[in-house]
């Protein structure tokens, strides 16, 4: 019986993750990219927030995505901290709709996991044959909803034992009335299989089997600290997601672990005292039994989420300074402030070029301060200062997206000649900026590489190195300079430093064979060095593009002096 119940259950459970997993990205691909653009524009507002990510995780059916969607769009720089909030706790609401399904397979006026196998031959036939994407896309929606079913339904016939086993209700009763090995239980369970809407469907089917007795009030008491254990759980994969992702998204990670166990402190006495059970009973106007076991637990579920949800939505900002206590600001982050450009300036075209240069010089000494802190961090093996390039490289990226759109609604308005013939200038400064960041990515992963091989340059090498490095640094401060001022003449003395570069880039190659030659060199550092020289030079030609486009003149004259003092 033991074998076939854990075979049932974990076949059960593999279909009921498989189908959420297909349902999860057939509506993203219908959706297509305007789940971001919805998660983008409508989430200024924490409360606006909150609806949205409640609406989009219900569509979806996955807390999770939703979650490391709003993540990417966090390390993108394209949400606050305090507007991520407003989602993440908006999507514990949304979660709660996997909840009701499996609560209607425990209903018998509708048996739903007949039409299972249905869906799932519609959806494979939709999926095959379907001549356009988003047919295959509904298609793969069809196949995820009957294999959700399907699962559920091999996990009830899998529990089903468990009603007539007395030994097994002895040991889920004696354990079930500690709720704090409960919420335990309920934490690891949800780690494990990645999914609180998967581990709330098995404690749901559990009840209905009769694991935790037959006595339904108790057994709903004893599913409660499970649930909330659960959504405890459930938080580790916004954590998984931000491990790669920068501090402000480790930040938004650490607020929604925050929500959830703070708001489990403040139920747990409730649940201690049996009153959390006696509130769903008042909530709910059906007949506590076996086949409203899994609803009432359902009821349960969304209690705690909403209550929650009610308590910390206008207490986002005391989340927020949890979350920056939990991973505090570091200079290289004050240095990099966020990006403002204002949009009721697009009103006066002058006036908003004017404030997009501005920003374009302000990315200028970012990308700068990245590039150098590659260089140095690989010169040096200094983590810290990779780290610090890192940041510069993701806030590059935060500032291309900003001023490229700031500057596409500027194209739409009406432009005089000048400001329209200046606009793509503009637009190539910044690509040519945020390619800068990218080579700086590049020497970042090299010098870790360097790092992880324990690999050293040579006296000459490093020579050579430093020549770069002050080569590039002197070229970088005359091209901001001349983009600052919009001085032609400083923009014009910048271009033999690009020659010079090409030259150091031929010579340093012949040298670097040399010494491979010697055998002073070896060949995995000599590969290092390389990359370092092609990368420091080809950051040489962005700057010259830069410096050329000022000399060719940037359609900035004449708006100084309808710009405030700086």
């Amino acid at each position: 019986m033991i074998r076939g119940m854990l075979l049932g259950i974990i076949g059960g459970l593999g279909l009921f993750l498989f189908g959420m997993l297909l349902m999860s990205d057939g509506l993203k691909q219908v959706a297509g990219r305007k789940l971001k653009t919805v998660l983008e524009t409508m989430t200024k507002n924490t409360y606006v927030g909150f609806v949205v990510g409640a609406v989009v995780t219900a569509f979806i059916q996955s807390s999770s995505a939703t979650t490391v969607i709003v993540i990417g769009l966090v390390n993108a720089g394209l949400l606050t901290l305090k507007q991520a909030i407003g989602v993440i706790i908006g999507t514990n609401v949304g979660t709660t709709a996997t909840a009701w399904i499996v609560s209607i397979s425990g209903l018998g006026f509708l048996k739903i996991e007949m039409y299972a196998l249905p869906a799932i031959g519609l959806g494979f036939l939709l999926h095959v044959g379907g001549r356009s994407r988003a047919m295959k896309s509904i298609g793969t929606i069809f196949l995820g909803f009957g294999l959700l079913f399907l699962g559920i339904e091999y996990m009830k016939e899998a529990f089903s034992p468990l009603q007539g086993s007395e030994k097994v209700q002895q040991i889920f009763v004696t354990y079930g009335v500690k709720p704090l090995f409960a919420i335990l239980v309920g934490l690891c369970m949800t780690v494990l299989i990645q999914s609180s809407s998967a581990a709330i469907a098995i404690v749901q089917l559990l009840a209905m089997g009769g694991a935790f007795g037959t006595n339904w009030q108790i057994a709903l008491d004893m599913s409660i600290p499970f649930v909330l254990g659960a959504n405890i759980g459930t938080t580790i994969t916004a954590q998984l997601a931000a491990l790669q992702a920068n501090r402000t998204a480790r930040r938004a990670a650490w607020a929604h672990t925050a929500f959830n166990v703070l708001g489990t402190a403040i139920a747990y006495p409730c649940v201690l005292f049996g009153w959390y059970g006696y509130l769903v009973d008042l909530l709910t106007p059906w007949q506590l039994d076996k086949g409203t076991i899994a609803a009432s637990i359902a009821v349960a579920h969304t209690v705690f989420n909403i209550v929650n949800s009610i308590i910390f939505l206008p207490l986002a900002s005391l989340l927020e300074k949890i979350a920056l206590k939990l991973v505090p600001i570091r200079p290289s982050e004050a240095a990099a402030q966020p990006v403002v450009l204002e949009r009721h300036l697009l009103r006066t075209p002058d006036i908003a070029l004017a404030q997009a240069r501005r920003e374009i010089v302000h990315m200028a000494r970012v990308a700068k301060g990245g590039f150098t802190d590659a260089v140095r961090g690989l010169i040096n093996d200094d983590k810290k200062m990779l780290e610090s390039a890192c940041v510069a490289e993701e806030f590059t990226d935060t500032l291309q997206y900003e001023i490229t759109t700031y500057l596409t609604e500027l194209s739409r308005r009406e432009l005089s000649e000048n400001i329209a013939v200046g606009l793509p200038v503009l637009l190539h400064t910044v690509n040519d900026l945020e390619r800068i960041g990218d080579h700086a990515e590049n020497l970042v992963e090299i010098a870790n590489r360097k790092i992880e091989q324990k690999l050293t340059f040579t006296d000459s090498a490093l020579a050579e190195v430093h020549r770069l490095g002050t080569e590039i640094a002197e070229m970088f401060a005359g091209v901001i300079k001349a983009l600052e001022d919009d001085d032609k003449e400083a923009a014009k003395s910048m271009l033999p430093h690009e020659r010079n570069l090409n030259q150091m880039q031929i010579d340093f190659r012949r040298s670097h064979v040399q010494r491979m030659r010697d055998g002073s060199c070896t060949p995995e550092a000599g590969l290092i060095f390389i990359d370092l020289v092609d990368n420091v030079e080809k950051t040489g030609d962005h700057l010259t593009n830069i410096a050329q486009a000022v000399i060719g003149g940037l359609q900035w004259d004449g708006i100084e002096k309808m710009l405030p003092p700086k």
